[in-house]
């Protein structure tokens, strides 16, 4: 949008429709951007119909000041496409939208676009897959017969997942090591669709829950399966290594450790769940730490680390915070 040429519209060239607010503009957020001394962003208007978009409020505000023009950028789309992009803006920034705001924005882009997937409008209207999906059922009479959906990615996949999850299956047991999001993408299924599939066949590959007990043919699966040391584990026995403990460097170390080892358990989960508008941030963030993790290992790994204890780590290397300080979340 920030490409968009900012321009002056006078304000009786505005149609003010309904707002997408039940209960319309706030009085008293309109006061509060009226007191604004600075120039406030230009609102958004859909060429088409001059309709706003989005800035209600600060037109409310600029008649409320005496204002003949505001600055604007037009929205060249229809009408479905400026509805969406409505809600979407009004979720990011200003007012924020109540509740049964969004959930009644989410069920209109349900019926206009029932072909999306529950994450995709989920991600526009600000409320969780969950919630769509029970007003997806709700309103299946209308937007229930499609048999695939369009994921945030753009990817469309099918509705019933069972032949996806027979070649994930398939996938799985050729190599292993590929990742829930690779396995995913060939298999046109969802990474926790893909997840699920994964446990099952670790349970099915351990010879404890196989009749009797005994070794199977299946022991070279389960091998393969096998999850790497629980990183759990490991941190909590670390917790209790007094010379860890005893220090502020050892215990700044466990902090770290403490935060990524819960961050990282659902990588996907909490991928699937970034804002789309979020995502380059994010994975620019997220390879800057991933640097610095790997400078410390290296240190670590060829122990040139000093001794906990023997003075102080250092931090712009490690990618640490000051001491009595958490790291940032970074997703």
């Amino acid at each position: 949008m920030n490409e968009w040429p900012v321009v002056e519209v006078h304000l009786d060239d505005l149609v003010m429709a309904e707002s997408i607010r039940r209960d319309g503009e706030s009085p008293e957020h309109i006061e509060v951007l009226a007191a604004v001394p600075d120039d406030l962003p230009p609102i958004i208007v859909h060429r088409a119909s001059m309709r706003p978009i989005d800035g209600n409020h600060r037109i409310r505000a600029a008649r409320l000041r005496g204002a003949t023009t505001i600055t604007a950028r037009f929205f060249e789309g229809d009408d479905t496409e400026a509805f969406i992009l409505a809600v979407q803006l009004n979720v990011l920034h200003g007012l924020p939208l109540s509740l049964a705001d969004r959930k009644r924005a989410a069920e209109r882009i349900v019926l206009s676009h029932p072909q999306w997937s529950d994450r995709r409008v989920a991600s526009l209207s600000g409320i969780s897959p969950g919630t769509v999906a029970v007003i997806r059922h709700a309103a299946a009479g209308h937007a229930g017969a499609a048999d695939s959906r369009i994921g945030q990615d753009g990817r469309v996949r099918p509705i019933d997942a069972s032949t996806g999850r027979k070649r994930a299956r398939e996938l799985l047991l050729q190599d292993p090591t590929l990742s829930l999001r690779q396995v995913a993408r060939l298999a046109t299924i969802s990474p926790e669709t893909v997840r699920d599939v994964r446990n099952r066949l670790r349970r099915e590959a351990d010879p404890r829950m196989s009749p009797g007990g005994d070794l199977t043919q299946r022991d070279s699966v389960s091998a393969s399966l096998t999850a790497p040391p629980n990183s759990e584990v490991i941190v909590r026995s670390l917790t209790s290594d007094p010379a860890l403990r005893t220090s502020e460097v050892g215990r700044q170390v466990l902090r770290m450790l403490m935060l990524h080892n819960t961050v990282t358990s659902d990588w996907d989960g909490i991928v699937a769940n970034v804002p789309l508008h979020c995502n380059e941030v994010v994975a620019d963030l997220a390879r800057q730490l991933a640097t610095r993790w790997a400078d410390l290992a290296g240190q670590a790994g060829a122990g040139a680390m000093p001794a906990v204890g023997a003075g102080t780590m250092p931090a712009a290397r490690a990618g640490t915070m000051p001491a009595g300080r958490s790291m940032p979340r970074t997703a």
